[in-house]
């Protein structure tokens, strides 16, 4: 009976170095391609490009500049994106954006377009002078106009004073 549970676990043995083999090669074969239909559309599986400014992990995806209160100068922490931003447009001649320089609710609406411009304007700068066309680029101000937070405390406020960078379709 021994001798029956050596031969069973020798045979065993050999059957999973042989699977092992088997995929082995498989995995070190080449893959046929599918034959492509002309009304087809590409097979998930192919390695379709991503659209940088929709992928989440692409720093493009970021478009919002924060400032303090009172304040429009650049944060240094916004520039790498900035940068991102001008290499992209530096590159698609045809591609614009607009860049909307917004305040939190204190001070009156004259005051809030006036800083929510200087705002945009500031970004606007720093893209020209990093190889964005300065034709490629609106600089606008929406005030205290459109709040991304509405309610009436200092977090909300951080969120408002802000320049966003929005692109145009074409």
């Amino acid at each position: 009976m021994k001798g029956l549970s050596v031969c069973l676990l020798g045979l065993l043995v050999l059957a999973g170095c042989a699977g092992q083999n088997v995929k082995e090669q498989a995995a070190s074969a080449p893959k046929a391609a599918p034959a492509a239909h002309a009304d087809s559309a590409p097979a998930p599986s192919q390695n379709v490009a991503a659209d940088p400014l929709n992928d989440p992990k692409s720093i493009l995806a970021k478009r919002s500049l924060y400032f303090g209160f009172d304040q429009y100068n650049v944060k240094d922490g916004d520039k790498p994106m900035l940068e991102a931003h001008a290499k992209y447009l530096g590159s698609h001649a045809g591609t614009n954006v607009v860049l909307e320089g917004n305040t939190d609710e204190r001070g009156s609406s004259e005051y809030n377009l006036a800083l929510g411009q200087r705002r945009a304007e500031s970004a606007r700068k720093i893209l020209t002078a990093l190889g964005a066309s300065d034709k490629q680029i609106e600089a606008v101000s929406y005030g205290k106009e459109k709040p991304k937070a509405p309610c009436h405390e200092e977090s909300c406020w951080a969120e408002n004073r802000r320049a966003d960078i929005v692109y145009k379709k074409n």
